[in-house]
């Protein structure tokens, strides 16, 4: 690893898929530190999607199309690799976990992936172990991934990309097929892998989520990024979300709406425990 290399750089890039007449992306930049997590967030049709593919090679090595711009992934141009190497760098997740799964048994479905890289059979037990661990899963080898909830889905689906080892983990609206217990195991998964250094990326149009567990979030609006930054500056500029047809954590929609009837401007958090002491605050000056 190179000094000062960034985990993801993107710049410039552009894509227009094969019989299209307007770009899917257009210049869109940003950059991703080795350890944070980069939320992406946007109306339906914005390029979250396109994005992420373009990240780990699948656009335009899979996907065919017009591409200009940059991206490097740990200081290797995603474009002049293939995906099966990039594979090794970038896992992704998507957002119908029984789209990812084929096999009979649980560890059997954690080995596929390791299989295809190659990995030696006496390595892959520890591997199967250390990732289903890692999920909540341990114990479940033997078990169909069709009994499993779907939320235990998607924690093997994140199970099956661990276990290849990648650095940096995309997930594309991991929790969208979830009911409300689904969605909290996969997010413990996920606070679970970011108190471990994992680098990653979620597309989520659940922004309290993001909020809390996104270092940085992008913005995209009909394939044009909008907005890049800490997550707390985004959020903070609701006016623009709203012209986005999209809006800020309810905790930061609050404060907004205290500042609007009240004529004050209090610090627009996306805390609950930090909204609530600004509020007492004000109100004791008030």
């Amino acid at each position: 690893m190179l000094k000062n290399q960034r985990a993801i750089e993107v710049s410039g890039l552009s894509f227009l898929f094969p019989d299209a007449e307007v770009k899917a992306l257009r210049n869109i930049n940003f950059s991703v530190d080795y350890g944070e997590i980069l939320g992406i967030i946007g109306p339906t049709g914005a390029g979250k999607s396109t994005l992420a593919m373009c990240i780990n090679g699948l656009v335009p090595q899979v996907i065919q199309g017009e591409l200009e711009g940059k991206v490097y992934v740990k200081g290797l141009d995603v474009h002049k690799g293939n995906v099966a190497k990039m594979s090794e760098h970038v896992g992704f997740v998507f957002q119908e976990p029984e789209n990812q799964l084929s096999q009979m048994t649980i560890e059997e479905e954690v080995a596929f992936g390791l299989g295809n890289l190659g990995v030696p059979r006496e390595q892959m037990e520890g591997r199967i172990k250390e990732a289903l661990q890692q999920v909540g899963l341990l114990g479940f080898e033997k078990r169909s991934p069709l009994a499993l909830s779907g939320g235990q889905q998607q924690r093997l689906a994140i199970a099956s990309v661990l276990a290849m080892k990648p650095t940096i983990m995309i997930m594309d609206e991991p929790t969208s097929m979830l009911d409300p217990k689904g969605k909290n195991e996969v997010y413990d998964v996920l606070r679970s892998l970011k108190e471990h250094g994992m680098t990653g990326i979620i597309i989520d149009h659940e922004v309290e989520r993001i909020a809390e567990y996104c270092d940085k979030v992008l913005v995209l609006n009909e394939g044009e990024e909008q907005m890049f930054g800490p997550s707390a500056e985004v959020f903070a500029q609701i006016d623009t979300l709203h012209q986005l047809t999209m809006h800020a954590p309810q905790v930061t929609e609050l404060l907004h709406q205290y500042n609007q009837k009240n004529k004050q401007d209090v610090k627009l958090s996306t805390s609950i425990e930090e909204a609530a002491a600004i509020l007492e605050n004000a109100y004791i000056k008030s």
